[in-house]
């Protein structure tokens, strides 16, 4: 009964996350998608649908909580200023991410991953490709003056990991992640309108340490891909530096959140990373990013 609560006020708590997002930003959401079938065939037909005119944030949007809902909640917790633009940027990291996991030759893949690099191009020249993604990231370019070079680096590291090789050492890791977790923060903190050292600082060990955490919780799906998972004794070193982030960066840093809630709860089932309950969406999350928001720290 008490579990049932707790599910059941986590999931308020995301729903309030979102009406309050919707009444400080104006946007509105839909009725979450229905599921359903299909795999690569659902991926390739979203992206190449064309919204109602005006509807790219909310294209994005719903993405987000489809493939990306940890990522989803944090952008809720953005400025209003910034939320959209977040949103933009990280449904274009879905649209990336996904790419690996829906083709079956790599050729493929690798026309796919050029369609990005040119629309990134097409977009630093004002000239947009008509894709819901595309238009809303380059308002996010346009509005932040986003730097070019990290979201070139996110699209050249997805494009190496298309190999499907394991990393040989714990650097490989690191490298993957910096250019593509710590590359969506510098970028994220670019919208908050923060440059400074000590949140880029945070953001380089924060972004590691989400690779390195996104690469255990996905072992069990991809332990039959023969992938090699790395330690995580990185995961932790951000916390220290905390102290001298502008609080204005905070925002940006939420993800840590999940992060922590990850590494409890695989402590709790003594870091065996096959458990069933570590697969679950954790339902309390909303309530956590919440409190934290509400605490104005990270």
């Amino acid at each position: 009964m008490a579990a049932a609560a707790m599910a059941l006020g986590g999931a308020r708590t995301c729903s309030r996350l979102a009406r309050a997002a919707a009444a400080r930003g104006g946007l509105l959401l839909r009725p979450r998608l229905g599921g359903g079938g299909g795999g690569g065939r659902a991926a390739a037909a979203a992206a190449g649908s064309r919204p109602a005119p005006g509807g790219e944030v909310q294209y994005c949007a719903e993405l987000l909580r489809k493939r990306d809902y940890e990522g989803f909640l944090c952008s809720l917790l953005l400025p209003a200023e910034s939320r959209t633009s977040a949103f933009a940027l990280r449904a274009f990291n879905v649209e990336l991410a996904q790419i690996k996991d829906s083709i079956t030759q790599k050729g493929t893949g690798l026309m796919r991953v050029q369609f990005w690099r040119n629309a990134v191009e097409d977009i630093y020249c004002d000239k947009p490709p008509h894709q819901p993604v595309a238009i809303e990231l380059w308002k996010a370019v346009k509005r932040h003056n986003l730097t070019k070079m990290w979201i070139m680096k996110i699209i050249d590291e997805r494009e190496k990991n298309l190999d499907d090789r394991a990393y040989s050492n714990i650097q490989e890791l690191e490298t993957y992640a910096e250019n593509t977790q710590s590359a969506l923060l510098y970028l994220t903190l670019e919208m908050l309108g923060v440059r400074d050292i000590h949140a880029d600082h945070a953001a380089s060990h924060i972004g590691k340490a989400q690779g390195i955490v996104t690469c255990l919780r996905a072992t069990p799906y991809h332990i039959t891909r023969r992938k090699v998972f790395l330690p995580m004794d990185i995961c932790m070193l951000a916390r220290s530096l905390s102290k001298k982030v502008p609080v204005k960066a905070y925002p940006a840093f939420f993800c840590t959140v999940a992060l922590e809630d990850y590494l409890c709860n695989i402590r709790k089932v003594d870091f065996n990373i096959f458990h069933p309950s570590l697969q679950k969406k954790s339902t309390l999350l909303p309530l956590y990013l919440y409190i934290r928001s509400w605490k104005k720290t990270y």
